[in-house]
């Protein structure tokens, strides 16, 4: 029987960017960290005192992702030297599993390298992230990824939020008919968890992220670090427990 149908199986993972998001996350109860920066790129690699720290102030397995900078995910070979060295690194430090994803310029999975990575990260486990959702093919992709030695796929159905592409989800939990733990992330709360969860996945990818103001008096106007106008320079984004708990508690509800 796959686990799916036992939720007592089934976790919680958050996105975490800061040591306060992690501390919240353990707060709530939630089962794994996945350690990013950058949110408004998506998620880059995180800074290694950063993980240091989480690693030193939670028990929870804490995941890092492995993205040298936002934008697409077709890599130069420089950019992969650095993946591989950040492997080698976070490995070092001691995390629980590592999370990554390579596209061909076609859009499709680069198996190759990938399970290149894959190897190096050994025994370490593999997330295959959200570069899933940019393949030409999601049904091709599948037997790619399973195809590399990943152990775990976070999708949003390749929609831009993962009710939008419940759909799809459900066909990939049933294709991949265990041989690979699918998450689905992007958009997850409480209203919406249930409904995620009859699609069978193994496990919910959230947040849970609000934003405070910044404790900045004087604030300067027209500037914008990296040109982007829309990134908001006083607002300080945190992981809120309440409302990854919320989740949490639908996900571990033991089954009738």
């Amino acid at each position: 029987m796959h686990s799916f149908e036992n939720s007592k199986l089934r976790k919680v993972e958050v996105c975490s960017f800061s040591l306060e998001s992690c501390l919240a996350a353990e707060r709530a109860g939630a089962d794994r960290i996945e350690l990013c920066a950058s949110p408004f790129e998506g998620g880059t690699t995180p800074s290694m005192g950063l993980t240091l720290k989480v690693l030193q102030s939670v028990s929870l397995k804490v995941n890092a992702i492995l993205r040298p900078r936002g934008g697409d995910f077709c890599y130069d070979d420089l950019e992969y030297e650095v993946i591989k060295s950040d492997i080698e690194a976070f490995k070092k430090a001691g995390v629980h599993g590592l999370v990554l994803g390579i596209l061909l310029p076609d859009g499709q999975v680069d198996v190759a390298r990938t399970k290149e990575l894959v190897e190096l990260a050994a025994p370490l486990p593999v997330t295959f992230h959200r570069a899933f959702d940019f393949v030409k093919d999601p049904i091709q992709a599948l037997e790619d990824v399973i195809a590399t030695g990943c152990k775990l796929i976070l999708t949003s159905g390749c929609q831009d939020k993962a009710p939008d592409g419940a759909e799809l989800i459900r066909q990939l939990v049933t294709q991949a008919a265990g041989r690979i733990e699918i998450m689905a992330g992007s958009g997850v709360n409480a209203a919406n968890a249930q409904a995620l969860l009859d699609t069978g996945v193994d496990a919910l990818h959230l947040s849970g992220k609000v934003s405070r103001d910044s404790r900045m008096m004087y604030r300067k106007e027209g500037i914008a670090l990296g040109g982007v106008p829309s990134v908001p320079e006083y607002d300080v984004s945190y992981t809120d427990w309440e409302r990854v708990q919320a989740v949490v508690k639908q996900v571990h509800a033991p089954t009738n």
